[in-house]
């Protein structure tokens, strides 16, 4: 049984679709089990097509989970697909298809009867709530940026440049089983740290903090971290404003559970670093969910409303101080929403640290 096509293939009732198109590569890999970012879906009320050209059809054959069929382009043809299951209402994925990839679907089944209809957010819902399966990855690609973090205490210098450090990060984590970085490394030092997605600059590492926010990925699901360290020695404004940061992060999680308001989160945080008299200064979002993106479902933000915090889901709660002009601090972990309250993924030190 196919858990992910049944909950799809809910999701299709409610909305009244015969079909889906699927284009986008994670929404592929996530209800297929195959990793191709070039091939799609068509998945009807009974069936499921995994659609792959000839250089990814061995690894499709192979991969495929139960209630796929595999078929190269043409055979069957989309329209056959079309005609045989009687699709009259098509889905697409409206946040995922460019307007030039929806003209040349409507090109083709022209003259089919077939209504487009955009499904908005379907697969975002269905995978904010991870499987065990789905954490376990999670947590993988987590201990193998952990292990990056110990690295880079170790081998850091005063000689090193931003950029050295990204890629001595990045280098670890390919080493020891990430399939690539979860996105671009982030290490900004010195006044470079206020800013939040600061790119790593070719020059050597600024005196004060050194901000590295980085993530590996392992079947394809994304970890994500931050932690902030000190280039020299802290002095008493650089650790009253870490010691906040930290405060602020610790307060939130504390409070995290299932069933908690998302904005109630990022509030806990934000009073308290505006009470600590850095209001204004962090000004971005409490957190965001992951997994095979590295931002998902559901935010954790002030403008989340009543939406609340479901087991099974995994958010970022990482909170910040930046000061323009001057330097910035942030500290980031992932939490898992288990039933009845939260476990934190990330197994790594938050004491202050001075390189």
């Amino acid at each position: 049984m196919n858990l992910r096509l049944n909950a799809l293939r809910a999701k299709m009732a409610e909305m009244n679709l015969d079909a889906i198109y699927v284009n986008s590569a994670e929404n592929h890999l996530y209800m297929s089990g195959v990793d191709n970012p070039d091939g799609h879906l068509v998945i009807t009320k009974e069936k499921a097509y995994v659609f792959a050209d000839f250089r990814y059809i061995e690894a499709a054959r192979a991969d495929a989970r139960e209630g796929f069929e595999v078929c190269l382009p043409g055979k069957p043809t989309l329209n056959e697909v079309v005609r045989d299951c009687n699709i009259k209402n098509f889905g697409y994925e409206d946040r995922r298809m460019t307007c030039s990839s929806l003209a040349g679907l409507k090109k083709t089944l022209d003259g089919m009867g077939v209504e487009f209809c955009p499904i908005g957010g379907i697969f975002t819902e269905i995978r904010s709530i991870k499987t065990p399966d789905e954490v376990a990855s999670v947590e993988a690609a987590q201990r193998i940026a952990e292990g990056a973090f110990a690295h880079i205490l170790k081998v850091i210098n005063y000689n090193m440049t931003e950029t050295e450090v990204a890629a001595e990060l990045e280098y670890y984590m390919k080493k020891n089983g990430s399939e690539k970085p979860s996105f671009d490394t982030i290490a900004v030092s010195g006044t470079a740290s206020a800013r939040p997605h600061g790119v790593p600059r070719p020059v050597k590492l600024e005196k004060g903090f050194l901000t590295m926010d980085y993530g590996a990925v392992v079947n394809g699901y994304h970890s994500d971290m931050t932690r902030t360290i000190v280039i020299g020695k802290a002095d008493e404004e650089i650790t009253r404003l870490y010691n906040t940061v930290l405060a602020a992060q610790c307060a939130a999680i504390d409070a995290i559970t299932e069933g908690a308001k998302n904005a109630d989160m990022d509030k806990i945080a934000r009073d308290l670093i505006d009470n600590a008299g850095y209001k204004g200064y962090f000004g971005h979002s409490l957190g965001h969910g992951v997994g095979l993106e590295i931002h998902e479902q559901p935010g954790v933000s002030g403008g989340m409303g009543d939406t609340t915090l479901k087991a099974g889901q995994i958010i970022t709660v990482e909170p910040g101080i930046y000061i323009e002009g001057k330097y910035g601090c942030r500290i980031e972990d992932m939490v898992l929403i288990t039933p009845g309250g939260k476990r934190n993924l990330t197994n790594c030190p938050k004491e202050l640290i001075e390189i």
